[in-house]
């Protein structure tokens, strides 16, 4: 080739590569300026927004920088006819992701005059569901994400920012529950912001996290008493510690009920679904110490993360159950309207 030629196709190279690089600059700008980071202006719909994916919890309550920041999704919807600013319900889904029944929750909490916001976790991080793998997302994250709805949500003058709670189904039961623990609230927002509510279907309480340090907000769990994927009897003496802690903590348990009681679906097994109701232990968050029990035995260290390993199992139950689904949405909505009126709730059993 000709020096002509060669200079001449350098320059057309490099004009290319500048053009892509540019090109790469735009697209990049357009993806991080699609990230609602204040609801300032009212927006409604579907909102992209940051958050973390914190490795485990113990990088999740040491701030760690390296957490990779995350952009995930939500549908927010407001009550119709609002005048005046109104609560709002954080709705976290389980590990099938969001599916019609969080939607089904958004409209009843529209209905009752509050706003809905059903925040996707698995999305954007390329995740369609954990059930038969939860060590795809650490449980730390649905927390971690909780907190940047409460955050988000703050920032619309449309939302009371003092009446915001958070509703969670199995896996997002875990982070409407633990949630209510203050050392994840200060790992996560520092400052006053903190959720009025936490209501928890049927989440995994047999490894617990532990603290005897609260955020002062009622909390309700739904549980079924026939549930073999989070049974109901560790979730029942887990509401027991938050009480000896000073929570006020309410207790619906439906005797007849699997999981995915509040679902109109048929009773169903998954056999290759994950469940840890054979797993015994908990997460000290004041003294960041893990331990696990196996045959009375206190196990910590390796050997504690090796049995949270060893004693998952497979195959479960999951279907609707008429009572609770004819129930669970008036035992809700008396809780919710207590906790935003600032009324004592009942303790049931």
């Amino acid at each position: 080739m000709k020096k002509g030629t060669l200079r001449r196709a350098v320059r057309i190279l490099s004009a290319a590569i500048a053009a892509s690089a540019m090109l790469a600059c735009t697209s990049a700008a357009n993806v991080n300026s699609s990230v609602t980071t204040s609801l300032a202006e009212g927006r409604s719909g579907h909102i992209t927004f940051d958050s973390i994916t914190p490795a485990n919890t113990r990088d999740f309550l040491l701030h760690d920088a390296t957490a990779s920041k995350v952009a995930i999704t939500g549908d927010l919807s407001m009550p119709g006819n609002a005048t005046r600013a109104v609560p709002a319900v954080i709705i976290l889904h389980g590990s099938s992701g969001v599916n019609p029944g969080e939607r089904v929750w958004a409209q009843r909490m529209n209905a009752l005059g509050y706003a809905s916001f059903v925040v996707d976790s698995f999305s954007g991080r390329g995740i369609r569901n954990t059930e038969q793998d939860q060590s795809q997302l650490s449980m730390s994250a649905d927390i971690a994400d909780a907190y940047a709805a409460l955050r988000l949500l703050a920032t619309d003058p449309r939302i009371d920012k003092e009446k915001i709670a958070v509703m969670g189904f199995s896996r997002g039961g875990v982070a409407a529950l633990y949630s209510s623990l203050e050392p994840f609230r200060q790992a996560a927002m520092g400052g006053n912001l903190r959720f009025a509510a936490h209501i928890a279907f049927y989440p995994s309480c047999g490894i617990a996290y532990n603290s005897a340090h609260l955020d002062g907000a009622p909390v309700m769990l739904l549980l079924g008493g026939k549930d073999n994927y989070t049974p109901a009897s560790a979730c029942i003496a887990y509401a027991q510690t938050l009480r000896a802690n000073g929570a006020q903590v309410t207790v619906q348990t439906f005797p007849d009920a699997w999981h995915g009681f509040d679902r109109p679906t048929r009773l169903h097994a998954l056999p290759l679904a994950t469940s840890a109701r054979e797993c015994h232990g908990a997460y000290d968050l004041d003294s960041r110490t893990f331990t696990m029990v196996r045959d009375g035995q206190a196990l910590s260290g390796a050997s504690a993360v090796a049995e949270s390993k060893r004693c998952l199992t497979r195959g479960v139950m999951l279907g609707g159950d008429p009572q609770a689904q004819q129930q669970s949405p008036a035992v809700v909505a008396a809780f919710l309207k207590a906790a935003f009126e600032g009324t004592p709730g009942l303790s049931l059993h």
